[in-house]
């Protein structure tokens, strides 16, 4: 078993029992209690689960655990870059799509602006209108609803229904984790709502997550793995981590 499927077993674990002991989890793996030792380091350092004395116990969610766009947006910034650059090959002129209020999301609206004169845009995200402001042959939609200061983004029912009344060529999503096992999740209920609803209005469904999300697990589950057409990363992913998606059948890029 490779490392991160088994740091995804002792979360399965964890959630549905509420606590695990180590020498279960030495037992039931198989492995040194450095092992699990260090597994244990490693996912509490994620915010996944709390040590104490002889195991470990699911750790309830924090909202401020929660990282917002202003400090996000400082953080692998090459790296959304470049999928970005990535994202836009899949792009057709003339095309309509919807963009979810990822920082790497506002990457791909700077790229759109050099390479598209005629596009359709649907988003919930300031930060993208903003930037796409003023640009002749976009339409850009912006939802509405109830503004979330910190994320300079719109969410709530009123978005989300607003969302319903259109069909798109493609949606792109950015997100803070993904499994083989688990699915695609993000860290909020209201952005994933958001996301879902943009799922569902898109005949492609693009995720977009630098590497240092890819095998690694979130707050809220989105859809299961096999619910999207397509995820971009950036050139930093392992090769065998890469390896081990394509061989699963999922369709990842990162050049």
């Amino acid at each position: 078993m490779l490392t991160q499927e088994r740091r995804e077993r002792i979360i399965e674990i964890i959630e549905k029992e509420g606590s695990v002991k180590t020498t279960k989890l030495i037992k039931l793996f198989d492995v040194s209690v450095e092992t699990i030792r260090r597994d244990m380091e490693y996912l509490e350092k994620q915010g996944l689960l709390k040590r104490v004395y002889g195991g470990a116990v699911l750790k309830k969610p924090n909202t401020l655990d929660k990282i917002y766009f202003s400090k996000r947006e400082s953080e692998y910034k090459e790296e959304k870059k470049e999928i970005a650059a990535i994202a836009v090959r899949y792009i057709e002129e003339g095309e309509s799509i919807a963009l979810n209020d990822s920082t790497t999301n506002t990457e791909i609206a700077r790229e759109l602006k050099k390479s598209f004169s005629n596009l359709t845009i649907i988003t919930n995200s300031l930060m993208i209108a903003n930037e796409l402001l003023g640009v002749e042959g976009f339409t850009v939609i912006l939802t509405g609803g109830v503004l979330n200061h910190k994320e300079m983004a719109f969410y709530g029912d009123l978005a989300e229904d607003i969302l319903s009344n259109f069909i798109v060529n493609k949606a792109f999503l950015g997100v803070t984790g993904i499994s083989l096992n688990r699915g695609v999740m993000d860290y909020s209920i209201e952005e994933v709502k958001m996301q879902r609803k943009m799922m569902d209005m898109s005949q492609e469904v693009i995720i977009l997550a630098d590497s240092s999300k890819i095998d690694n697990v979130s707050l809220v589950k989105l859809a299961d793995i096999d619910e999207v057409n397509l995820i971009i990363t950036d050139s930093k992913l392992d090769q065998k981590v890469l390896n081990k998606y394509q061989k699963s059948g999922i369709e990842i890029v990162n050049s």
